[in-house]
């Protein structure tokens, strides 16, 4: 009796034993996460955002027309100024010596004038009383429009004389602010120049520097939207000029963006942030992705589109052109959704996961 007991205990045991060595369920492998970017939304941002300075869009190099000694400077950098308002005086000493003197010879050659003509004049009659040759007339013929001719000169010099008496005030030619100021009382300047730069404030623009790779994606009259770091709101601008050459020093190109209605309170100097508009569309023309998201399918360069049922599908693209670590493709839908990624460890049909899933 004891050894039928025995056995069913071991019977019982070995049965729980070989149950609890049995193979457990399989748990089903986790799709392979991925790394994504929606075409779209990176083509309709790929100029990015610039920042800027307001300027205005006339700056002037005011300089004096005379050379001479500044005696006076009424105007600091940043004063505002209206027109006709005298912002710097020369000495005007020499200059009023130079017309006197031009006083003088315009005397002079009225008194050879007269002299000639009266010669003329007597010579005249004695010719016609046959007095005289006719080539000693002539002779005196040529002395009366020599004189007339040194008279005329003259007059000139003279005008031009008093004209520098006026060129020794330098003038405001137009509503401004005063950004530059490069000489000061004292200093002796030659005629043109640069003494101060004035801003015209009648129409204010902004000024931004676009890298080389980025001008070409640019045009003039392109809308653009300007925000002010002081000011609320928007402004919308249009690209008014595009340096043709870049800077040699931060081999940058230089835009002016012009605004129609610029905000209450915009300011010279003020920053701005421009940002460029581009009209959505169902084609992501000129998209804009991560070098590593494009591999080679034999001649044609591809890329890996997570479909709806979050399976991979092979798409044929063309670039358009490489950057620093991106290239811009054409071919794909602004809906696509592109691997980005280890696009070389992935194969057609392949279920994955996105970091929105």
């Amino acid at each position: 009796m004891k050894n039928c007991k025995l056995l069913a205990v071991t019977a019982v045991s070995l049965a729980l034993l070989l149950g609890g060595c049995g193979s457990q369920p399989k748990t089903a492998d986790k799709p392979l996460l991925v790394k994504t970017q929606q075409a779209g939304l990176r083509a309709e941002s790929q100029t990015g955002s610039y920042s800027g300075t307001v300027k205005g869009r006339y700056e002037t190099n005011m300089s004096f027309q005379v050379g001479g000694q500044i005696i006076a400077r009424n105007v600091q950098v940043g004063s505002r100024v209206r027109a006709g308002d005298v912002l710097m005086v020369i000495d005007s000493r020499d200059v009023l010596q130079k017309s006197n003197q031009g006083d003088a010879q315009v005397a002079s050659a009225r008194a050879q004038l007269d002299l000639a003509k009266r010669n003329l004049g007597r010579y005249t009659q004695l010719y016609h009383e046959s007095a005289v040759s006719k080539a000693t007339l002539d002779q005196y013929q040529a002395n009366y429009d020599a004189a007339f001719a040194s008279y005329r000169s003259a007059l000139a010099q003279q005008a031009q004389g008093h004209n520098a008496l006026g060129y020794t005030n330098l003038t405001a030619g137009a509503n401004g602010v005063v950004s530059a100021i490069s000489a000061e009382e004292g200093q002796v300047v030659a005629a043109g120049q640069t003494v101060m730069t004035l801003v015209q404030s009648g129409e204010m623009e902004v000024e931004i520097n676009v890298p080389e790779n980025r001008v070409a994606e640019l045009s003039l009259g392109m809308p653009v939207s300007v925000s002010f770091w002081a000011l609320q709101g928007r402004a919308d601008g249009t690209i008014r000029e595009i340096a043709p050459m870049a800077d040699t020093v931060t081999r940058t190109y230089r835009v002016r963006i012009s605004l129609p209605e610029p905000p209450e309170g915009m300011q010279l100097g003020m920053t701005a942030s421009v940002s460029i508009k581009t009209a959505g569309s169902s084609m992501a023309e000129g998209a804009v992705l991560p070098l590593a998201a494009v591999f080679q399918n034999g001649d044609s360069p591809e890329v890996w589109v997570v479909g709806e049922d979050n399976t991979l599908t092979a798409k044929q693209v063309k670039v358009e052109s490489l950057g620093d670590d991106t290239v811009r493709v054409t071919g794909l839908n602004a809906s696509d959704v592109v691997v980005v990624a280890g696009v070389h460890k992935l194969h057609a049909g392949q279920t994955v996961r996105t970091e929105g899933d």
